[in-house]
């Protein structure tokens, strides 16, 4: 089977076209239930590609951003933080293995702590530090999302500021 449509890859394209939906999502509880969808395909698709800390980074990142619509405890937010520290432990090997951990990292204080074009701004940083694990770790459709994803994020931060302006000046 050509590489392309491995099943690997297959699922990196279902991450893809929910990574997209979720930053396209201008309700904060849309964008983190698209993003929870997003985090369990990227799971499937670096587990077949044997990447094992990405695995566990998406999979701690799914159910951060599930518990993360019920609650903001900044307590639950830094014991997630500990448990990607834990992960890097465990698995870091080379220092790019440690791009989703810090980028899970960052992602779950702002989901956790912040709203609107901050959350979004944040979540910025971390599709940046994904792009770059994913060219390493040879994800097409990763970094298909990431790229994709850091343009919609960056357009829809653009319509969330805009929106905000206008209703502003409309008071």
């Amino acid at each position: 089977m050509l590489e392309f449509l491995s099943w690997a890859q297959l699922f990196g394209y279902l991450a893809f076209l929910l990574g997209v939906g979720s930053f396209l999502q201008i309700n904060d509880r849309h964008f983190k239930l698209w993003m929870t969808g997003e985090c369990v395909a990227y799971a499937v698709h670096f587990f077949l590609l044997g990447n094992p800390t990405a695995v566990a980074s998406t999979l701690v990142s799914a159910s951060r951003s599930v518990i993360s619509m019920y609650t903001r405890s900044l307590w639950l937010a830094w014991a997630i933080v500990l448990l990607n520290i834990g992960l890097g432990i465990v698995f870091v090997k080379h220092p790019a293995d440690a791009l989703p951990l810090i980028a899970s990292s960052m992602a779950t204080l702002a989901l956790f702590r912040l709203q609107g074009i901050r959350l979004r701004f944040v979540m910025l940083i971390g599709t940046l530090l994904w792009l770059v694990n994913n060219i390493i770790a040879g994800s097409i459709g990763g970094s298909a999302l990431e790229a994709v994803v850091a343009t919609i994020n960056f357009s829809t931060m653009v319509r969330m500021y805009r929106a905000e302006r206008s209703q502003t000046a409309a008071n």
